[in-house]
């Protein structure tokens, strides 16, 4: 039942919001009776009621197995009071926009926040339903229709401050960069600006952004962010699930200070932005968890284009079925990680998650009995149980010299980044028949081909096949979000595309996406792995000739329990956890 209310402007009151949950049947008497007593301390005077409530982690009395927490109360009063529940995601705001619809001080003086800007409205979140007096004000002057939403204060307070603070360094960073600057005629004089712009990578508005830039990163769960210069205003792009999100616009000569500044931090050449370069940088959360991130910049033709890969040093703790590695899957693999010695391949495009494979493996197999030893290029994340060492071409340092010094390192275990090269795969042969266990990855489609692979490299088939072990396909697909995911039904045409050449049962019943606020409105939340393991057997081996045939191999290698991408894909449908057109979207189809 929704409340009833008077029309004065005045801050939402304690004692009110109790006796419309009390109403509800949402909490006892004896809470609200005791919360009332402490209401009248210090502690709580001034605070948002719903935080004061929130606090207490009272149990919904009509739900025992669900709190009050802050966002259930919030979206309670939105539709208590009948308004609009507005969740803030910070992605699909634009920043620049809402905060020049009022001053940070008339926004906190409210406790307001302008979230969307449209030709005639503007959206303004807001945590005190019954205070009205900005909105008149603010009507007069903008000549717009204000559209007032519920929001959780606390969102409102971390973004109000977050959102004006990173306007203003943007906005006092332009402010210096432009002047004395002259005005830029073509595009040579453009990217000219990134070489003697005036703005200094260590001023305090630009280190504002970077760091607010990091965090934000790191909060969003994005893997890669990307910095990419454009005439006037640059892009700040991040890469979530798989997926690019457009975040902010951010001046150019305002973005070639931000990539010096990230330069910097990652010991790389500030004054050189006509060659690429590689970098690294370590940085720590607001969680205090340490993150590591790969820097690589590329010149373009409105300056330099600076990518970081975000590494989150979590993955190393995961088990492999948190990976998504199925018990038949993991079975396999543990069998061939634990020979003495032999090659094992992990296959796949980049992006498919073969480093965290790669480092997973590692981790689990470097023991103190054990020399784990690497080369890599570039070193993706510093771990301190294994020995790394990083590819530089510029002193003929290649992956083939590499692991000829490993080798003399007294190794067990030899990791190579990846096999390009006869060279390389020829040292990686050595190492295995003296008996060393490798592990390298190797650009393929699926774990089969990475016998011609070799073959086209230059390797004698009978080397293959007294030194490989197996080899392993991987692709990530994204996970549906357990939020809003609902059932769905699957065509036999959809299942049967999925699984052949198997058979198995069609499911009664698989989910599909939806979206909700949790997964912005994707229906999807996070990923996982689909993997193809393929294992030489004797029978593999002898199949493994000079006129190798690449059919009689799949079809041999699916006799023996090989299941391809698209049958583990169609395995995590069948259990809910992704859907049939996601698994198309990134498994290659087999070959018949």
């Amino acid at each position: 039942m929704n409340a009833v209310i008077d029309n004065k402007d005045r801050k939402l009151e304690l004692h009110e919001v109790l006796n419309w949950l009390e109403d509800d049947g949402l909490v006892s008497t004896d809470n609200v009776q005791m919360l009332r007593t402490l209401a009248v301390t210090k502690e709580y005077t001034g605070k948002n009621p719903l935080i004061v409530i929130a606090d207490r982690n009272w149990l919904n009395q009509q739900d025992e197995h669900k709190q009050l927490t802050l966002d259930f109360l919030t979206t309670w009063l939105a539709e208590k009071l009948d308004m609009p529940y507005y969740r803030i995601d910070p992605l699909k705001i634009d920043v620049t926009k809402v905060t020049s619809v009022m001053s940070y001080a008339y926004a906190a003086r409210f406790n307001i926040l302008p979230v969307k800007v449209e030709a005639d409205t503007i959206t303004v979140a807001t945590a005190e339903p019954f205070i009205k007096e900005w909105e008149n004000e603010l009507s007069r002057i903008k000549n717009k229709t204000f559209k007032r939403v519920i929001t959780n204060p606390e969102e409102i307070d971390r973004y109000l401050l977050e959102f004006y603070t990173v306007s203003k360094s943007v906005s006092g960073a332009q402010h210096q960069a432009t002047e004395g600057t002259a005005n830029l005629a073509n595009l040579e004089s453009l990217m000219e600006l990134g070489r003697a712009g005036k703005l200094d990578a260590n001023d305090q508005h630009v280190i504002n952004i970077v760091d607010w830039l990091l965090q934000y990163a790191f909060e969003q769960r994005a893997s890669d962010i990307h910095l990419e210069p454009r005439r006037e205003q640059g892009n700040v792009r991040f890469r979530i699930d798989g997926v690019m999100h457009q975040v902010y616009q951010i001046p150019t000569a305002v973005m070639a200070a931000v990539s010096s500044r990230i330069k910097i931090l990652g010991r790389m050449d500030v004054a050189e932005k006509r060659r690429p370069q590689d970098g690294r940088l370590k940085t720590r959360s607001q969680d205090g968890v340490e993150i590591e991130l790969r820097l690589s910049t590329m010149p373009t033709a409105f300056g330099e284009k600076l990518v970081m890969r975000i590494f989150d040093p979590e993955v190393l703790v995961r088990n492999f079925r948190e990976l998504g590695f199925g018990q038949a899957d993991d079975e396999r693999w543990q069998t061939m990680i634990k020979q003495p010695n032999g090659i094992i391949l992990v296959t796949g495009p980049t992006g498919s998650g073969k480093t965290t494979t790669l480092y997973s493996t590692l981790k689990q197999l470097a023991k103190p009995e054990v020399n784990v030893c690497t080369v890599e290029d570039p070193i993706e994340l510093v771990e301190p149980s294994f020995n790394q060492m990083q590819v530089q071409h510029n002193i003929g340092l290649d992956f083939s010299s590499g692991v000829r010094t490993l080798l003399r390192q007294d190794p067990d275990i030899i990791m190579i980044g990846e096999i390009r090269d006869r060279e390389t795969a020829d040292i990686a042969i050595q190492a295995a028949l003296t008996g060393h266990l490798v592990i390298s990855t190797l650009h393929t489609n699926d774990a089969p081909s990475a016998v011609t692979r070799l073959m086209e490299i230059g390797l004698p088939s009978y080397l293959i096949q007294s030194t490989v072990l197996g080899v392993m396909a991987q692709r990530l697909v994204r996970t549906l979000c357990p939020h809003c995911k609902q059932p769905a039904e699957i065509t036999d045409a959809a299942w049967k595309e999925l699984v052949r050449p198997w058979k198995p049962a069609r499911p009664k019943q698989i989910f599909e996406p939806v979206g909700c606020l949790e997964c912005r409105n994707t229906g999807y939340l996070g990923r996982m792995g689909i993997y193809e393991m393929f294992t030489f057997s004797d029978k593999v081996k002898k199949l493994v000739t000079d006129h190798c045939d690449i059919l009689a191999l799949r079809q041999q290698a699916l006799k023996e329990g090989m299941r391809t991408l698209r049958l583990s894909g169609a395995q995590k449908v069948a259990t809910g956890i992704t859907t049939v057109e996601e698994v198309l979207r990134v498994a290659p189809p087999p070959i018949d």
